[in-house]
């Protein structure tokens, strides 16, 4: 056996054979080109080689194209990759990276064949993000030279790269890895050995639930991508993002968390192994959640689950006067909406006093919006004057449409409803806002639960775009009508769904924030890591932990607590450092400390 791997710190890994020529083995290729290391890319595959440098050439024109090279780089770049099918190749390599096929068998083979061609001193790298990396080093003849170097797709563009230690790694290679992700100008993490990481970890059971939850017929894939993508500001929505990885390899990550972890959340869906076996495995074999143009293409095209617009659509009740019941920022954001889209809007709290603030935040909003130029004075005038304030649910007499943001108690706004209910004209339809309670609850207030439907507003109700359309059993065609026919005269988009905890947003969001919680909780990453690794792995607008201490931490645990209580699941119990915090008074940054300190507001 070779001599131990030193502790000293290694020499810059400038030679780097990547092994696995697919589309991250290429990207990852490229990436180190670019970066001035000379580079061999490895391959079994004649014509995936071939591939792998033609797609080079292509990206590095475009590179030239927009300005990011001069064609000299691009030169250079070009001439610092060679491709092979012969792994001896390797030989002279500081890092070999292996991005082969997630499956044990084709990797410990890759890593058996390179014991006997590399150096000594040679750090050996496996990309995967779902087998053990330990399991992979102790078969290896060096153990302590084995290691993990995690990067994400598109690995030219996206920044973080998880690097993997088991308990054998030489704290040298790690080191010397670390270093070489600086040099790429990419954000490495460290991490423990454990199926998914930090990123795939939190990332896969969110995937996961979503594509469970469009198996379930509760919603369209299209909404669903929209609640996500519009209600998160995520770049892209989870089904379509489980086509762009693969439904194949989500299915296989999916598998090794839950082996590890036994928690339902991660047994993979249904649906991933069926459309798997099917061959419909996403972008790559042109049809997964969606069918695409060709294989690879990112274009999709309509197909027999698209929205078909031959249907003849139920037409909605005429609304031209609203009712908005509630004076707190939700409640003025929802009247400054419907009033700049030309409503006559009634603002009614407990008290004249508490609606006429309600109208006075609305118009220092207003303000705002004139002083940043996207609002004119004319405009920012009639919208104000569009909104009547009141301290009684009688005016509500004669709206069209009354939309209830009082606080989050079930028996708060039954009440509410039951008031609506007697004052409000037959033929009015009656909202809610709620986030997490259950609707119908609200509409058996009333002696018409058929008019009762949910209409959940995002914060900031002007800026956010999404609106989730949540239909009871009970709710009437017409009326889901005229909440889908308001939205479009709002400039919102409505997504559909039904009426259970969490709706669509809050259903996948919450889960995967408790998740990172209980990471915390085991010591298995800090908070930091976590919150960069899903900004930059992940391309989430905020982390986690950022994320918890703006929606509140109480927030956050009441609705966790509602999920838990509706779908019986073990895996949705809040954890106990979020209930611990919320108990402590810690409750983010209304309170000036949840999972970070804040300056007090």
């Amino acid at each position: 056996m070779a001599a131990p791997l030193p502790d000293t710190p290694l020499s810059p890994l400038r030679t780097v054979a990547v092994v696995g020529l697919g589309t991250m083995g290429t990207g990852i290729a490229e990436v180190l080109a670019t970066a001035g290391r000379d580079v061999v890319g490895i391959d079994i595959s004649e014509a995936q080689a071939v591939r792998a440098a033609a797609a080079l050439e292509s990206s590095t024109a475009r590179a030239v194209a927009r300005g990011r090279l001069t064609e000299g780089e691009r030169a250079d770049v070009l001439a610092r990759l060679r491709t092979t099918t012969d792994p001896r190749a390797a030989a002279d390599a500081d890092l070999v990276i292996e991005v082969a096929p997630e499956s044990y068998e084709v990797k410990q083979r890759i890593f058996r064949e390179l014991d006997g061609i590399v150096r000594p001193d040679t750090v050996l790298a496996t990309g995967t993000n779902a087998l053990s990396v330990t399991r992979l080093a102790a078969d290896s003849a060096r153990p302590e030279r084995v290691l993990g170097l995690h990067f994400f797709n598109p690995a030219p563009a996206m920044r973080l790269v998880e690097v993997v230690s088991s308990v054998l790694t030489a704290p040298a290679a790690v080191a010397a890895v670390t270093n070489l992700a600086l040099d790429l100008g990419k954000e490495p993490v460290a991490v423990g050995d454990r199926p998914g990481f930090v990123a795939d970890g939190l990332l896969f059971g969110y995937l996961n639930q979503a594509a469970a939850m469009y198996e379930s017929h509760y919603a369209t894939r299209e909404d669903i991508d929209a609640a996500m993508r519009l209600g998160c500001g995520l770049p892209m929505g989870p089904l379509a993002l489980l086509d762009l990885i693969g439904l194949d390899t989500a299915r296989t990550v999916l598998e090794a968390m839950y082996t590890a972890s036994h928690d339902r959340l991660h047994a993979p869906a249904p649906i991933l192994r069926q459309l798997s076996e099917a061959g419909l495995t996403g972008r790559k074999a042109g049809r997964g959640f969606y069918t695409y143009e060709a294989p690879g293409s990112p274009a999709v095209v309509p197909d027999a689950a698209s929205p078909r617009e031959t249907d003849v659509p139920v037409r909605g009740r005429p609304v031209r006067t609203v009712g908005v019941a509630g004076s707190g920022t939700m409640a003025s954001g929802i009247a400054e909406v419907f009033a700049k889209a030309g409503y006559e809007v009634v603002l009614a709290a407990r008290g004249a006093e508490k609606a006429r603030t309600a109208k006075d935040r609305i118009g220092a909003s207003l303000a705002r919006s004139v002083a940043r130029g996207r609002l004119s004075d004319e405009a920012a005038a009639g919208t104000l004057a569009r909104i009547t304030p009141t301290g009684s649910y009688d005016d509500f007499a004669e709206v069209d449409l009354a939309v209830e943001a009082v606080a989050e108690e079930l028996e708060v706004k039954r009440q509410l409803f039951a008031t609506l209910d007697k004052v409000c004209r037959p033929g009015a339809v009656l909202a809610t806002t709620t986030s997490s309670l259950p609707v119908v609850a609200c509409a058996r207030a009333t002696s018409r639960p058929g008019d009762v439907v949910g209409m959940h507003f995002f914060n900031p109700a002007p800026a956010m775009k999404l609106v989730e359309v949540v239909r009871t059993v009970l709710t009437g065609d017409d009326v889901h009508a005229t909440v889908r026919e308001v939205c479009a005269t709002l400039r919102k988009h409505p997504v559909d769904c039904g009426d259970r905890a969490g709706f669509i947003v809050n259903a996948l969001l919450f889960p995967y924030l408790n998740n990172a919680v209980k990471m915390v909780q085991e010591h298995y990453a800090s908070m930091d890591d976590i919150d960069t690794a899903m900004k930059l792995g992940g391309g989430y607008p905020m982390g986690p932990f950022e994320l918890l201490d703006v929606v509140g931490l109480d927030v956050s645990l009441a609705i966790e607590k509602v999920l838990h209580r509706e779908f019986r699941d073990p895996g949705l119990a809040p954890a106990p450092l979020l209930e611990h915090l919320v108990a402590a008074g810690c409750l983010g940054r209304k309170s000036g400390r949840g999972f970070r300190e804040h300056a007090r507001r």
